[in-house]
């Protein structure tokens, strides 16, 4: 089989009709599946797919596997020599998906693919590519700083401004739709169990390029992401904790722990610059509206500042609250498809 598109559900049913409409409409020309799972959300997915989708495979999981493990656990399901792992809050106009397939299939040493992402104004989103983080580029990382200076090295956004350009080889590519040979997610371990949110798409992108493969961004494949409806019962303050977070783990495994608590540290120095300059512009604003968004931003830093200092296990109580499993804890029972011969043997439990 040409293609095989992975799509893990956490509360996203209201997308996943349409995303799912979209990809049948569009694909034509290939041999693909389809392989759903949802993240022990029940929000009515299994009834969308048993009477709108009965050709594609849908798997309700009994807990919470998280983004991670929820596309490990349908890969094992999965018979394409190529995987797309793609969000249900996507829809994909035109060829964007054979496209992808076609360039992935015949660029040079080419590992993994993603598209441009835009949102749904068809304004573009940076994430689409993403840079391998340094301690650098994450004090520096702002959005006024990416827009001002969007072809500095720190970011590299030159190839999403290159309209009709070819494939451009990028450090990293958006886990909302990204693209990879089965040969080689076999070959770098599969998704890492090192992340409870955010961080495994950058993390997967690494290991790729250390495995001697390139990760490519696509601007002539372009795909819409609404962006966030998995997380949006999440505040802001806990959302920017875990980003943080993930970078910290990324760092402690392949930079050594060393960098990765220099990495906290200045972290906290920026949060404490930060807390006193939005506390100085609290005692001057004027507006209510303005006043309710200094609050948010200095509860946010608070909590960004308490996460670097080691007050708050942010994360740990977050993937409580969302059900999800902890790193390196084995993958929970789903139900509703049998093992696939072959599959599984990689060490990770698969009991169904």
């Amino acid at each position: 089989m040409d293609l095989s598109i992975l799509i893990v559900n956490w509360s996203s049913a209201n997308y996943l009709g349409a995303c799912l409409d979209s990809v049948y409409r569009q694909v034509k020309g290939i041999e693909f599946e389809v392989l759903v799972v949802d993240n022990a959300s029940y929000d009515g997915s299994a009834e969308l797919m048993r009477t709108r989708f009965p050709q594609a495979t849908f798997i309700q999981s009994e807990k919470n596997l998280g983004f991670i493990g929820g596309n490990n656990f349908l890969y094992r399901h999965s018979r394409g020599r190529n995987l797309l792992l793609l969000n249900p809050d996507t829809e994909v106009p035109g060829d964007a998906i054979q496209r992808m397939m076609a360039h992935l299939e015949s660029l040079p040493q080419a590992g993994a693919i993603g598209a441009r992402l835009l949102n749904a104004d068809a304004s573009v989103q940076t994430s689409s590519i993403q840079t391998f983080p340094t301690i650098l580029n994450q004090l520096l990382d702002a959005d006024a700083l990416r827009r001002r200076f969007p072809h500095s090295r720190l970011w590299n956004l030159t190839p999403l401004y290159a309209e009709g350009a070819p494939p451009a080889p990028v450090d990293a590519i958006s886990g909302a739709c990204f693209m990879v040979k089965r040969a080689v997610f076999e070959a770098v371990g599969l998704m890492s169990d090192d992340y409870l949110m955010f961080g495994d798409d950058v993390d997967l992108s690494f290991k790729i390029h250390r495995a001697g493969y390139r990760v490519y961004h696509a601007g002539d494949c372009r795909v819409t992401h609404f962006g966030g409806r998995s997380t949006a019962s999440l505040d802001a303050g806990l959302t920017d904790v875990w980003m943080r977070d993930a970078k910290h783990q990324f760092f402690v495994k392949f930079h050594g722990r060393f960098y990765a608590a220099l990495y906290k540290a200045l972290m906290a120095g920026a949060a404490l610059v930060r807390l006193t300059l939005i506390a100085a512009m609290r005692l001057i604003a004027r507006g209510t509206s303005r006043r309710e968004a200094l609050r948010l931003s200095f509860a946010k830093w608070k909590r960004i500042l308490q996460w670097a200092v080691g007050m708050k296990a942010w994360g740990e109580r977050g993937g409580q609250r969302l059900g999800m499993r902890r790193p390196g804890a084995p993958l929970e029972c789903a139900t509703g498809v049998p093992p696939v011969p072959g599959h599984g043997q990689d060490g990770h439990a698969t009991s169904l």
